[in-house]
């Protein structure tokens, strides 16, 4: 019988780390532990050992097309495919509420271009009826988006690729003309890059889900909360491993049948469609 194989990114740490650790407890398979630097990854690694849990490790860093290119290729020759994708790796600045072009770019290569890396090289191995989840966030929610063009377009239900795509180049030249208009976003545009970079995952995680059907993958993108981690400067109102509970439901427990949706850190699905819903993220929560 083929051993059952889960993998999630950028997990040395905070949920990712957390996500692991409930995988090596309840998961029948094996486990990997993914970091872009190998130290961090391996000490993390010797943390869970000390648990009794025991996960393999792997270098990966999701920015870098080699780097995914050498770990799919590992996979594919080690276990010949996976069941369980989580992406979690991510970046943020939350101390500075607005970012150069520079910062901006960075983070929407992390948050949202590397997907589409992993979507080509990595998704091809997820078996029949595995299962994707999508770390997207309330900076994900259409609600973040204020632009009427934008939210007419993201709405579409024949929405492709290269409209989410044109919609965060959009973003990303106004940020590099100077032509950034606080009022497209809500919040007044604060942490935009982000707030961009979730938006297009949760958007592209539909787009996903209508690829990978006809093997029954599930593809569903999520809010965790707000967690107390290094990117949230410790703010927040779960802890690592609460925060995790819902990722795990989603990889374990959900029903296969729950298929490209935007679900809630409560397990609730969420409208995602719903511009004028209250479920943008608030800046303000990160000094309560």
């Amino acid at each position: 019988m083929t051993e059952r194989v889960a993998v999630v990114t950028g997990s040395n740490k905070g949920i990712g780390f957390a996500t692991v650790k409930g995988l090596c407890q309840r998961f029948k398979g094996v486990v990997y532990l993914t970091s872009r630097d190998v130290k961090r990854g391996e000490q993390a690694v010797s943390e869970l050992n000390k648990l009794n849990l025991h996960p393999l490790y792997h270098q990966l860093d999701v920015a870098d097309r080699d780097s995914v290119l050498r770990f799919s290729e590992y996979l594919q020759k080690k276990h010949g495919g996976i069941d369980i994708l989580i992406n979690n790796a991510a970046v943020a600045n939350s101390r500075d509420l607005y970012n150069t072009y520079e910062e901006n770019k960075y983070i929407v290569d992390i948050n949202y271009k590397s997907i589409l890396t992993i979507q080509e090289l990595i998704f091809p191995l997820v078996r029949n009826n595995g299962r994707i989840i999508n770390i997207s966030s309330d900076c994900g929610h259409i609600s973040n988006v204020k632009n009427e063009f934008w939210v007419k377009t993201l709405s579409k239900k024949d929405l492709t690729l290269k409209e989410i795509n044109e919609f965060v180049d959009w973003f990303l030249d106004s940020s590099k003309n100077n032509t950034f208009k606080k009022e497209d976003f809500a919040d007044d545009g604060t942490v935009v890059a982000y707030r961009v970079a979730k938006v297009a995952v949760s958007a592209l995680t539909m787009l996903q889900q209508k690829e990978l059907d006809g093997k029954n993958i599930s593809v569903n993108s999520m809010h965790p909360g707000l967690v107390r981690t290094d990117m949230t400067l410790g703010a927040g109102f779960y802890n690592a491993d609460e925060a995790a509970e819902t990722p795990l439901y989603l990889a374990l427990e959900a029903p296969q049948s729950l298929k490209g949706a935007y679900v809630w850190h409560d397990r609730k699905v969420r409208d995602w469609y719903d511009h004028k819903a209250d479920y943008y993220f608030k800046t303000s929560a990160l000094r309560a």
